[in-house]
């Protein structure tokens, strides 16, 4: 493993981490007494939102989590589309950016300034910015914290029953830990054919995210697992939807297709010149 992806696997655990710790943040039961910006005016009407879903769509809490989480993916659907496209743009240019680096690899200063031109020269003729990559996902991230911990930290929405499930005790059967294992399996699986060239980071994250996701969702209630069912099918549907790997691959062939053929044409043309 190179250096370069050393950090990136290092990140990725970094933030797995930060995952955990977030999560385990938090976690006294959310009222209309609960002080704080945060649990007071976010969670707690977050929770109330499902309730009223919840009661609106016959007094199921199931239900209520199913359709508050389908609404805020959709809410949140715009960000998704901006940080998925930035993404997959620059993954596209992402072996030119490897062979400026390799061109420019001197670390003195002047070297390093024509790196940073070229890049930012490279980025604007292929559109890419890169903040746009990880800015929609940062704003993301609030919203879903806070749908998690409204089901998370309000013993209502644990009381009751879906389906054959008890919705503040593990799935006794085990089917939705394993459809989110699944879900989320494949959601990285599909993300990680997309991208151009692959890492072992990438199919180390392949491997550890369903693992993470299974085991937490044999071990939380089931309302947490209906959440985490439902967001990981809708990410699935998205990644199909905008960044499809077997779409992405065909455009890459025929890309590479068109500069051979134009390669070609230009050879062809030199050899006609001189035979003049």
């Amino acid at each position: 493993m190179t250096k370069r992806n050393t950090k990136r696997l290092l990140a990725v655990f970094a933030l797995l981490t930060l995952t955990v710790v977030l999560t385990a943040c938090g976690t006294s039961t959310v009222t209309e007494s609960s002080t704080g910006f945060w649990d007071r005016y976010i969670v707690y009407n977050a929770a109330q939102f499902i309730q009223w879903l919840a009661k609106i769509s016959g007094g199921n809490k199931g239900v209520g989590i199913i359709l508050f989480t389908l609404l805020v993916r959709i809410l949140i659907f715009p960000l998704s589309y901006i940080s998925i496209k930035s993404m997959t743009k620059q993954q596209e240019i992402a072996p030119e950016m490897k062979a400026l680096q390799q061109k420019y690899s001197s670390k003195d200063s002047e070297t390093q300034a024509k790196l940073r031109d070229e890049i930012q020269k490279l980025n604007a003729e292929n559109g890419v910015n890169p903040m746009m990559g990880c800015l929609p996902m940062v704003i993301q991230m609030p919203f879903l914290f806070a749908l998690y911990q409204a089901i998370y930290r309000t013993p209502a929405l644990k009381v009751g029953t879906f389906l054959w499930m008890n919705l503040g005790q593990p799935d006794p059967y085990w089917i939705m830990p394993i459809l989110a294992a699944l879900f989320t399996a494949a959601t990285t699986l599909m993300s990680t054919l997309a991208q151009p060239t692959r890492t072992s980071m990438n199919w180390i994250m392949v491997a550890i995210s369903p693992i993470m996701i299974l085991f937490m969702a044999f071990t939380f209630p089931s309302a947490l697992a209906i959440y985490w069912v439902v967001t990981n099918a809708f990410s699935l549907a998205q990644t199909f939807m905008l960044q499809n790997p077997f779409k992405l691959r065909r455009q890459r062939e025929a890309k590479k297709q068109a500069e051979r053929d134009r390669q070609r044409a230009v050879r062809k043309a030199y050899k006609r010149a001189l035979k003049k």
